[in-house]
């Protein structure tokens, strides 16, 4: 394969635990809730299933329980930011400090120990023929397959239904979807706990499919790449998919040019999505200062029904 093939399989690779994070912030805040604790539900996620696939070696179960262990601190990121209004910005970043730490705690028992198995493929023997997708698609893992009819699935589901419509009013106007009949605290609970179980199964994926094994810290930041990557993709999945892929070409690229012999240092080439994330970000809100962002209106604001407006 030439460069670029591989260039792009390891983009997709990289990029799936992104896509999944972002997705899961997307649904997140299109409900009005910040999500700023994508990073520890990562570690939380890997931490989960490296504990529960090493010690029962079955890979089901252990996603079941990533999702499970995720969706309960989603459920705990719910309350205190939908009924106890507390502020979501200090919520997500407790959240963050606590799935990394908790994480840390839990998985030294099993540092370094290889997982029994990675992610299973699908393989596609009929696609391998084709130039240039056959290499990437014909076998692709079933992680991220379901990252991308998710992201199908999500476009659809928040554009083209009536249960997209309530997602949308309850994010940009809550109380005008209470006065409709629209059940704003139950809506906000479901898409947060949904939200964060596909946070944790990024989490899954990378150690799955990106790094079999699991190290403390392993996230090394991609949670709030995926944050970032909230706002770069405008709340909208599909550009999530580009973006996040994108993101993930900038990953795999430093390690990349590492093996070509550059003599750029290790440390820098690393630094390149983080870099990149921080700059596209600082260009997207100078280029869109006189136009309307797409930011959920009512994000990051607790609804309070007896409160007039």
């Amino acid at each position: 394969m030439d460069f670029t093939t591989q260039l792009l399989i390891a983009a997709i690779s990289a990029g799936t635990p992104l896509l999944l994070a972002t997705l899961g912030g997307i649904l997140n805040e299109r409900a009005g809730i910040i999500q700023l604790g994508a990073e520890g539900l990562m570690l939380m996620g890997a931490v989960t299933t490296c504990i529960i696939y090493i010690r029962t070696g079955n890979l089901l179960l252990a996603l079941l329980a990533t999702v499970a262990v995720t969706a309960v601190l989603g459920l705990l990121h719910s309350f205190l930011c939908v009924t106890l209004r507390a502020n979501q910005t200090m919520s997500g970043l407790a959240m963050t400090l606590f799935g990394s730490g908790l994480s840390a705690y839990l998985g030294k028992p099993i540092s370094g120990i290889p997982l029994p198995g990675t992610s299973p493929k699908l393989h596609l023997p009929w696609l391998e023929p084709v130039p240039v997708i056959g290499p990437i698609f014909s076998h692709m893992d079933y992680l991220t397959w379901f990252s991308l009819l998710l992201v199908v699935v999500l476009h659809l589901l928040i554009h083209r239904t009536s249960w997209g419509l309530h997602l949308r009013s309850v994010g940009d106007n809550p109380a005008t979807a209470d006065v409709m009949g629209i059940r704003v605290q139950l809506i906000r609970y479901s898409y947060v706990i949904c939200g964060a179980a596909l946070i944790g199964l990024a989490g899954a994926d990378m150690v799955l499919a990106y790094a079999p094994t699991w190290n403390e810290g392993l996230t090394a930041g991609r949670g709030w790449i995926a944050v970032g990557l909230v706002i770069f993709a405008r709340w909208n999945p599909l550009r999530a998919l580009f973006c996040a892929y994108f993101f993930g070409a900038l990953d795999s690229l430093g390690f990349r040019i590492q093996l070509l012999g550059s003599a750029i240092p290790s440390y820098f080439l690393k630094m390149i999505p983080y870099i990149v994330t921080i700059l596209v970000l600082m260009y997207l809100g100078y280029r869109n200062r006189n136009k309307p962002s797409g930011t959920p209106e009512a994000l990051g604001v607790p609804y309070i029904r007896e409160q007039r407006f």
